[in-house]
């Protein structure tokens, strides 16, 4: 590469719970720059979850914790062209993409479901995950799938 590769930003924790993994959840899910509309989103959603398992000992953001993890996939599938043919090389996430796709699937299928608010699609896709059911679930477990179909071409990884 000619330029030398850009400075990972600092991402300051929230203001509530004072994490930054819940900063970068809130950054995925802004649109156009309304921070203050997507913390409100966030913790409203976690409100709501709470609201939903009242019988769990666990707080609210270890359950979104908790959901995050079981959503999170550790391999991938590259397209990666060998001799005119292109094949779907199975490969590991780096920690930090891990986080990032896990925290996009959950925001991306919460966008897809029925609901009346965000927040509420939102708590609802946190619960699913966290009970291992679900479409952010379900693409993870997808991912896996063809990255084990695909495991014969693995030493094409380089």
């Amino acid at each position: 590469m000619r330029k030398a590769k850009p400075k990972k930003r600092q991402v300051l924790p929230d203001p509530v719970f004072g994490d930054v993994k819940v900063t970068k959840f809130v950054n995925h899910l802004m649109y156009d720059g309304k921070k203050g509309v997507a913390f409100n989103i966030f913790y409203t959603a976690l409100d709501v979850v709470k609201a939903k398992m009242p019988n769990e000992e666990k707080s609210s953001l270890e359950i979104w914790k908790a959901a995050l993890d079981n959503i999170t996939p550790q391999v991938e599938v590259k397209s990666r062209r060998v001799g005119g043919a292109t094949f779907q090389v199975p490969t590991e996430i780096r920690p930090d993409r891990k986080e990032s796709i896990s925290m996009k699937n959950l925001i991306l299928y919460a966008r897809k479901r029925g609901g009346k608010s965000m927040a509420e699609k939102l708590a609802s896709e946190i619960v699913d995950a966290f009970n291992s059911q679900g479409g952010s679930f379900k693409r993870k477990e997808d991912m896996h799938r063809m990255a084990e179909a695909n495991r014969a071409f693995a030493h094409f990884r380089f």
